[in-house]
Formats: C-alpha cells, structure tokens, sequence
C-alpha cells in the first residue's frame, strides 16, 4: 500500500495476536494470573473486540456493525448477570471478556441511538460540492429531518418533513448502496429538470444565478472559475462552473433505471424525476459524477440532511460553517 500505513492489515495482525493470546489463557494457561498478565488480557479484549467489528465493515455498513456490537456486549452481559455470575464463588475474579462488555454496551448503544436516528458524521471525499463543501470538511447530517428510518433496514416508519429543492443531503450511492454520496437536490418528483448552456432550468423556469466572484482550483492549475449564487429553495447557495467542460459527458452516461425518463444530446439534457425518486447535482457543476451519469436517487436511498461543517483540519476557519 502507498501513501499509508495499511489499517486492514495492522488491524488484522493485532486482532490475530489478541485472539491468539485469549484462546492461550483459556485452554493453555496453569495457575492463577500475574497482574502483568491480567493487564495485557485487558487491553487483548478489546482489541480483538475492535478488530473484528473492524473487519465486518468490508461486508456491511456501520451501522450495522454498531448493532452487532450492541447486541453482542449486551448478550454477554446479561449472561453473566443471571446466569453465570450465580454460579461463581465469591472469590472468584469477574472476567475480563465480562468487565469489558459492561463498559462498552451502554457508549455503543447511545452511539447507536445518536448516529440513527438524530446526526451522523460524514467527510467530504471529493471536491464535487466545491465551493459549498471542500475536499476535508467533516460534516453533520441531520438524520431527523425527512423522518424516522429503522437503522439497517433504512425503512421510513414516520414521516417528519420533506425533501425540498435546494437541500444538500447524503445519501446512500444507488449503484452501489453501500457507498454514500453528498449533493443537492435539484429535481423533486415531478420535475422537469434540463441543464443547458451552463443553465439550469426547473419545470420550464430557469434558475436564478448571480456572478459572485472567482473560486482558484488548486486541482485545475489554479485556474480561476466564476462563482455563482443560484436559488433553488428559499436560500441561495453558491455554486461553479467550468467554462471549457461540457455541459454533460455523454460517454460517462450510464444506463439506470427510469433511463427512459432523460433525453440526452450534445447541448445538454433534460430528466422528468419519476414519483418517489430525487435528481441530484453536484454544486461543482461542471466536475460532478451525480444523477446526470447514473440516474435519480430513491427516496429510501435518502439518509439525512448536511446542515454544518464541524471540523477542517487543513482550514480551522471553516469549523462551524453553516450549510445552505
């Protein structure tokens, strides 16, 4: 691996020796534990706890890996409460497995409940949403916004509010589900949403844009790109072009469901957003992978809204930036 050090495999090699040193203890050891011992079994615990909850990430999200985790300390709590501890003699010594599962169920828990169904970190991986989001800002999405969603099942069961034009929102990538994207809706369903000449235009309205200035894209040879103030809700965000770059790359278009829905050529293109379903754009206009390439977003696809960057280690100024 270059540019790094390889989590996976350090996480994989620590998990190994913690399990390696549990199993020893367990079916190896003679005698009563030293307090060396006893101190490097309470750090193996956890670590192989971490690890392997690491690990499942490569085959599920995280949330539902904080379930697992839950459920799981949880288990081996209450097992030991009524049952095992019953059955121990006043002297014997709680085990480690025990104390650590203890500790760690009532934080995964209230982690669990918060990033559910309240607000969920999310860093900005690209520079698709420049100049609103830049590439490092670590975000909060409100998960309360649109309603109430079981975790894991991602099923609404209450509804709260509605997905509105204008609203930057994370959602989970429909190509790949367990990817999650940021952009903003610029198509509810119904719509009629054509971008052309730079331009775009909402049910035969065309979006109102403002000149603000320039933004220097250190990626593009600090080449200057105009900025624009457009209003696709009650506020006005800002948003970029790239002169030079087409309107839309029709060799990048893919095939997705509701295809039939667009129509594509040389100048532009324009989609009418099937029920159910959100177009999404990038506020980097021109250099965006967003619904244009790989189709509408639906709604159960829809995680939370971006409401404010709560951290930049490359740009401290930024910490507390509203997101509109």
């Amino acid at each position: 691996m270059q540019g790094g050090l390889n989590w996976e495999l350090i996480a994989l090699v620590a998990g190994g020796a913690s399990a390696a040193l549990i199993g020893w203890d367990a079916a190896l050891r003679k005698g009563p534990r030293s307090d060396a011992l006893k101190g490097i079994l309470e750090i193996a615990w956890p670590v192989l706890f971490i690890a392997v909850m690491g690990m499942l990430l490569k085959f599920t999200d995280f949330a539902a890996v904080l379930l697992i985790a839950a459920v799981a300390t949880g288990t081996i709590w209450a097992a030991d409460r009524w049952m095992f501890a019953r059955r121990r003699a006043p002297e014997d010594a709680e085990p480690i497995v025990v104390d650590m599962a203890r500790a760690f169920f009532p934080v995964i828990v209230v982690v669990f409940l918060i990033r559910s169904f309240w607000v969920e970190p999310f860093k900005i991986p690209s520079g698709s949403m420049i100049p609103t989001l830049l590439v490092g800002d670590y975000i909060l999405v409100n998960k309360f916004t649109y309603g109430i969603r079981l975790p894991v099942l991602n099923r609404k069961v209450m509804e709260v509010g509605d997905v509105k034009r204008g609203d930057v929102v994370v959602f989970r990538f429909p190509p790949d589900p367990s990817s999650d994207y940021i952009k903003r809706v610029v198509g509810v369903p119904g719509d009629k949403v054509t971008y052309r000449g730079k331009l775009l235009t909402i049910n035969d309205s065309l979006v109102p844009v403002q000149a603000s200035g320039y933004y220097t894209d250190a990626e593009l040879n600090f080449l200057r790109l105009p900025t624009f103030a457009e209003k696709l809700g009650e506020k006005a965000h800002a948003m970029m072009v790239v002169p030079p770059e087409p309107v839309v790359n029709l060799s990048q278009v893919r095939q997705f469901p509701h295809r039939d829905n667009c129509e594509y050529n040389d100048d532009g293109f324009t989609c009418t957003v099937p029920p159910g379903h959100y177009f999404m754009m990038g506020d980097n206009r021109d250099q965006s992978a967003d619904s244009r390439y790989w189709g509408f977003v639906p709604d159960d696809h829809i995680k939370g809204r971006a409401f404010l960057v709560w951290m930049n280690f490359g740009d401290l100024g930024r910490i507390g930036n509203a997101i509109e």
